[in-house]
């Protein structure tokens, strides 16, 4: 009579308490191990696949699909499907709002259809359960990111009125919320992955177009010859010795080597030998094992295996000592070193491009420099002439550096004025191209009104001969000179013609003819022949 009590009180569907209470611990064992599997990082398809595993071993939870949004954001596609062929859930394809999938992906809401048999808006493309197995319960549930559902996850199970489907789509919906977070932290490393890649090819398109040959500046016949030897050695992995004066552009030509040849792709790097006592200079080459030598708290990779697959660029080469020139001797013969403090051999395969303004064949004869050393490194040799030997480079240097600093100050700089050029082309340079860039660096900073003037370039280059000035000392020379400049350039402008410059400058011949006497301009130097 008890056991008929205990029954009558009993609503259908409802489990007793010991066995709700062991459901619990079932779901929440499930649940970690879904946890564990979606942070042991795994591709996403395995991981979902993992997913449904667990839920139908544990939970009775059968044939799971989890559905995502194809990238036009469309068409609803199955992304894994258990226990159901591949070949079959591919060509499975919802729409917004059509079946349940359908529905659930455009209210956001999840659904629970009890016997499927008796929902009009199931669709079963699956073709889940034959009529032979008894009557399905469908529970389908949105996998949502804030308030855009991306996806679904949907179980089946057969129909049991003992057991509760709004437990179970709790369950499921916990699931649904974990997988969410999961999707999103993938889509979050993918979009930065894609952005640093996208980062890495612009800038590697920038190093492209700022250090290929073609675009190292000038003309002239010796710096053609350069840009043929260029193209010439790119190509193989050939030793270079680069040679010129320095501030010629030493490092700019290996930079034209390594970027026109098939390694463009691997890494360019670059070790000052000159700015580097021997014993750090060698740590810096080869590298160092922990506890070498007095601060080597940590093993160090040197820029030799750093360069691996690409070029290294060894600026200064003169600056060797006789220990190290013996290990880099050995490198280039047998493409072998050992770090500092380490008996391990190791191998490299990266191409060597050195550079130096010393005469080596004078410290050759003085013992200063290797002989066999300097025969591994002459194999190629590539000479940067000086500025003051291509003239002819200077003004499209000069405008070249114009218009980057202009850019990069902010001001419109549209010319040089004809003294200021003049007193370039006469200048010698003794610190060649970088020199050259530090006074245009300096005129964009000083000028005001679009031109940059004589006054505007360094005292060492306003001299008489260079620039046709009288001085920049008081302060009637340097108005002197500031007039000089504006006459000058629209004699220039106007063929040395007094009455056109008077008009360019809106003012009259009497008073231009005034300032040419008086400034000492010979206006008949800018009148061009009838010929030309």
């Amino acid at each position: 009579m008890a056991k008929k009590n205990s029954n009558m009180k009993r609503r259908p569907g409802k489990m007793p308490r010991s066995t709700e209470a062991s459901r619990h611990v079932q779901e929440l064992e499930t649940l970690y191990k879904i946890s564990e599997i979606l942070a042991a990082g795994a591709r996403q398809r395995q991981a979902l696949a993992e997913v449904l595993d667990v839920l139908d071993n544990d939970l009775d939870m059968n044939r799971g699909t989890v559905t995502l949004l194809g990238s036009d954001s469309a068409e609803i596609k199955i992304d894994v499907a258990h226990n159901i062929s591949q070949e079959k859930s591919r060509k499975v394809r919802y729409r917004m709002g059509e079946g349940v999938t359908g529905k659930v992906m455009q209210t956001g809401k999840a659904m629970i259809v009890p016997k499927v048999s008796e929902e009009p808006s199931f669709l079963n493309h699956l073709e889940r359960r034959s009529s032979t197995e008894g009557e399905t319960s469908f529970i389908c549930v949105p996998i949502s990111i804030g308030q855009n559902a991306i996806g679904t996850i949907s179980i089946d199970r057969l129909f049991d009125e003992s057991v509760s489907l709004d437990e179970d789509m709790r369950v499921l919906s916990i699931v649904a919320s974990m997988i969410a977070n999961d999707v999103k932290a993938r889509r979050e490393v993918a979009i930065r992955r894609q952005e640093l890649e996208d980062e890495n090819l612009r800038l590697r398109h920038e190093l492209e177009d700022k250090f290929r040959p073609e675009n190292i500046i000038g003309n002239s016949s010796s710096m053609r010859d350069l840009y043929q030897q260029i193209h010439q050695v790119a190509g193989s992995d050939t030793t270079v010795l680069i040679r010129g004066e320095s501030g010629t552009g030493k490092e700019l030509v290996a930079h034209a080597i390594h970027y026109s040849s098939p390694r463009s792709e691997g890494p360019f790097i670059k070790v000052n030998c000159a700015a580097l006592n021997e014993n750090l200079l060698e740590s810096e080459l080869f590298g160092h094992e922990k506890g070498a030598f007095t601060g080597a708290i940590q093993s160090r990779k040197g820029r030799l295996e750093e360069a691996n697959g690409g070029t290294l660029f060894l600026d200064e080469i003169g600056d060797f000592s006789s220990v190290t020139q013996v290990k880099l001797l050995r490198v280039l013969q047998e493409r072998q070193f050992e770090r500092v403090g380490s008996n391990q051999t190791l191998k490299t395969n990266a191409r060597i491009v050195v550079a130096t303004n010393h005469n080596l064949e004078k410290a050759v004869d003085k013992g200063d420099f290797r002989q066999d050393l300097y025969y591994r490194i002459n194999v190629f040799e590539v000479f940067l002439p000086p500025l003051r030997d291509r003239k002819d480079d200077i003004l499209l240097l000069a405008d070249f550096f114009v218009e980057h600093y202009g850019k990069k100050m902010g001001k419109d700089v549209r010319r040089i004025s004809t003294p200021a050029i003049n007193m370039m082309v006469a200048y010698h340079w003794p610190g060649n191209v970088r020199e050259l860039e530090n006074c245009i660096e300096r005129a964009i900073l000083l000028s005001t009104d679009g031109v940059i003037h004589g006054h505007h370039l360094p005292p060492t280059l306003q001299t008489s001969d260079a620039s046709d000035t009288i001085g920049t000392g008081s302060l009637k020379e340097r108005v002197d000179l500031f007039e000089r400049d504006i006459v000058v350039d629209a004699l220039k402008r106007c063929n040395g013609n007094l009455a056109a410059a008077a008009r360019d400058l809106r003012t009259t011949p009497r008073i231009i003819g005034y300032k040419v006497k008086d400034l000492g301009i010979d206006y008949n130097r800018y009148r061009r022949s009838k010929g030309v």
